[in-house]
């Protein structure tokens, strides 16, 4: 088990400005909070093997992937990008072919901050455009236009850096069939051999989410499509990135034949990752378990040394993890291979579901692996609720993907 190489994802919660759609752990902070922050990060990973042994995971020193995600890394300083790098770098072996990704927001991607990537050794960028409408952008708080984004996109790539993956967000307010094809179609044309697509979450997390729900005007929430036009902007996606060569390997996540995310593919194939920062989550070995853990949810909290929420991993829920990750994956999942890890008798407890998701039409079987049908995919939550027998199962700790 701790012969498998990890990934370490670090969390930057700083942006140039809050979307109205955003409920991750981010906000905007004064630059004075940026050093205290990255030196935190820095000691929490310079104690890594404390934090495993306090959680009882099995960590070893190889990994092969580093992402930063947000909120906004490029927002930091080059300098203090350089010391976090440097502080994995100095407790981790990183292998020289390793994934190493940031997360940037149209806009923040100026030539210092590119040198400081390359520097850093990243090779691969995923580019929080969300839209390429201007009208949809600046209605949810973002500061970047359609033009500064292909400027952005250009500037990496003459960087040497074309691994490049596109945030878009079904659903955003003045969102219409012919703006959201104007954005898939610039993805399209941008050549980018990576793309996200996340319809947008309507929940009280986000101010937003809070005005949809009460039914206000704010925030542009009056102008946010119905989930009906919503999930046909999805599916409308999953068609053009497929005729375009990009086809759909995750729920939310489309790719040119190899170059899906190898980072994000740890989270959905239960492979160990160790998260630092704040509301930063991780996965480890645990003999014949497993161990998650997550940092605290707020700045302040983490900055002070706030507590490590620990959840151990039982073989059963373990089990239920394999199929309500593995089903995010076009791919699914394969039955054998399941088998031969957790044993028969376990499988046998999980097959009237399976059973049930074919007859509603929600899961397709071939050659021995299950998989999400298309209608499936739009109702994912329910399908992967099915799988979860017992209450508190660890599903809350585990990330769908770095970041959006």
């Amino acid at each position: 088990m701790n012969a498998v190489p990890i990934g370490v994802y670090i969390s930057v919660p700083f942006c140039r400005t809050k979307c109205s759609f955003c409920n991750f752990a981010s906000d905007v902070f004064s630059q004075a909070r940026f050093d205290e922050y990255v030196a935190r990060v820095c000691a929490d990973v310079a104690a890594a093997e404390r934090m495993a042994e306090e959680t009882g995971g099995i960590l070893g020193r190889a990994a092969d992937s580093i992402y930063l995600g947000g909120g906004t890394p490029s927002v930091l300083a080059p300098e203090q990008l350089e010391k976090i790098f440097a502080a994995v770098r100095s407790r981790f072996n990183v292998a020289p072919d390793a994934e190493i990704t940031v997360e940037c927001a149209p806009g923040t991607v100026s030539d210092q901050i590119v040198a400081s990537l390359l520097r850093c050794g990243v090779n691969r960028v995923s580019l929080g455009v969300q839209s390429f409408v201007d009208k949809e952008s600046r209605a949810v708080g973002r500061l970047h236009t359609r033009d500064i984004a292909l400027r952005d996109i250009e500037r990496l790539r003459a960087a040497g850096i074309t691994e490049l993956n596109l945030d878009l967000i079904a659903g955003l307010p003045h969102q219409t069939p012919e703006s959201w094809r104007r954005s898939l179609a610039e993805v399209v044309a941008s050549g980018a051999p990576h793309a996200s697509v996340y319809m947008l979450e309507v929940d009280d997390d986000s101010r937003l989410g809070r005005e949809l729900i009460a039914g206000g005007t704010r925030y542009h929430a009056h102008f946010v499509p119905d989930e009906d036009t919503t999930a046909a902007f999805y599916e409308e996606a999953c068609a053009v990135f497929g005729a375009a060569g990009i086809p759909q390997y995750e729920i939310s996540n489309f790719a040119r034949p190899g170059h899906e995310s190898r980072h994000n593919l740890k989270y959905w194939l239960r492979q160990p990752y160790l998260g630092f920062g704040v509301d930063a989550a991780s996965m480890l070995h645990a003999g014949a378990g497993a161990v998650r853990f997550s940092t605290a949810d707020n700045l302040e909290e983490y900055t002070r040394g706030g507590p490590v929420s620990v959840t151990p991993v039982s073989e059963e829920q373990a089990l239920e993890e394999a199929f309500f990750l593995g089903l995010r994956l076009n791919r699914g999942i394969d039955l054998r291979e399941l088998r031969m890890e957790f044993g028969p008798a376990r499988l046998m407890r999980l097959e009237p579901v399976l059973r049930e998701l074919m007859e509603d039409g929600l899961l397709v079987k071939t050659a021995g692996r299950f998989a999400l049908s298309p209608r499936g995919r739009m109702v994912s939550n329910e399908v992967f609720e099915r799988f979860l027998a017992t209450e508190g199962a660890p599903a809350g700790a585990v990330p769908t993907a770095a970041s959006p």
